[in-house]
Parts: structure tokens; sequence; C-alpha cells
């Protein structure tokens, strides 16, 4: 007598508080990655609750989902904020920066069709429009997508993760920075890396996302 199959756990019903908690936590996240919320700023799980519409469980969980991830602190008496980084954490985040996204972007080139290098040049002219607007958090936003774009060719999720949670975490201080610059211009490095993947250039390619992702967070130091 044979038994009846198990049913696979892809069969079971996805858990609501699940999908409640995980919109939660992509939204705010958003907002944080994109400096949409300044240096130690803080937040109240109730506050949460009432933005998003929901109760304080999905609320709390996703604070600690991004806690973990350092985009948000939690004190000992249970204060949320967002960081504000010392000199020597904004120092070791521009590091690994100068790191991740070099290698990222060599990895991208073999694949940088010219597809991609349209598509970049598009976005960047969205990052002209948000300088034009003094749209601080759309200009972070499109500046991150041209980068993400590029890197997602690299085909190495695991690089581009790391490097998506040293964004998270440098997000409000990424908002500072801009109003530190004063920008009237897409970054000049930009078109440097535009030219770099037109030319298969993967040693100038390197140097101009390093420097484009280093130069303006050293300006905050001191």
């Amino acid at each position: 007598m044979t038994s009846e199959p198990r049913p696979l756990l892809t069969d079971r019903p996805s858990d609501p508080g699940a999908r409640i908690h995980d919109r939660v936590y992509r939204s705010l996240r958003a907002r944080i990655m994109h400096g949409e919320i300044a240096p130690g700023q803080a937040l109240t799980l109730r506050g949460i609750g009432k933005e998003f519409g929901v109760s304080m469980t999905p609320a709390r969980e996703a604070v600690q989902r991004l806690a973990a991830e350092g985009a948000l602190t939690l004190s000992l008496s249970g204060r949320i904020s967002t960081p504000a980084l010392s000199n020597d954490r904004i120092e070791e985040l521009a590091t690994l920066r100068a790191l991740l996204e070099p290698e990222l972007a060599s990895r991208a080139l073999p694949r940088a069709h010219f597809a991609l290098i349209d598509r970049l040049e598009v976005i960047n002219q969205g990052v002209a429009q948000m300088v034009a607007r003094h749209d601080a958090p759309g200009y972070i936003r499109l500046n991150l997508e041209f980068h993400r774009t590029l890197y997602l060719r690299a085909q190495s999720p695991a690089i581009l993760a790391t490097t998506e949670t040293v964004w998270l975490q440098l997000g409000p201080t990424m908002r500072a920075l801009y109003g530190r610059l004063q920008r009237t211009e897409p970054p000049r490095n930009h078109r440097l890396i535009l030219a770099a993947l037109k030319a298969g250039d993967e040693p100038g390619l390197r140097l101009a996302v390093r420097t484009d992702v280093t130069q303006g967070l050293r300006m905050l130091k001191g």
C-alpha cells in the first residue's frame, strides 16, 4: 500500500503577515537607502505602523531586520534611529565601495553591450534632471540605479548584495553629502565610466568607478 505524496512546501499558502512585514521592510529600506531620512533621525514603531497602516508587529520585524543590516540603530532603551556615521565609519564604508564596485564593473565589462550603455546614458540624463530640480533623494536613487544597472551585468550576486548593504548604511549620509557638494550637473565620473565601457577600457573603468564612489564620501570627513 502506497502512502499519499506529501505536499511540497511551495504548495502551502503564503503567510499574509510575512507579506506585510516584507512590504514595510522594503519600503523603509528604500527610503533609508535613497536618503529620505536624515542621519540620526529618530523613528518609532508607532510612527512606522501609522505610516504604513500596519500593526506594531510587522513594524518591529522590519526594524529588527534593518538593524541587522546596519541601516538602523537600536539603543538599550529601545530608541530607533538612522546611524550618524563617524569619520572612521565613513572611511571604512568608502574603502569597501572602492574594493567592491570596481570589481563588479570589471566583471560586467565583457557583457556591456550597446543596449546596456544606452540604458546607462538614459539613467544619467535622469540624474541631470534630479540635479536641476535639486531633488536629493531622486538624485541618490538614480545615481544608485546607474551603478546597479551596470553591476547586474557582472552576474556576481553575492558581491552585489554586499555592496547594496553598504549603500543602505550610507543612505542618510549620502543625503548630507549631496547638500555639501551643491551639484549643478551629473557626476563627471559617470561620463568617464560610459567612455570606458564604450572603449572596453578595463583599467580606465576601474579608476572611474573607484573615483566616483569614494571622492565625495571622503569630503564628509572632518
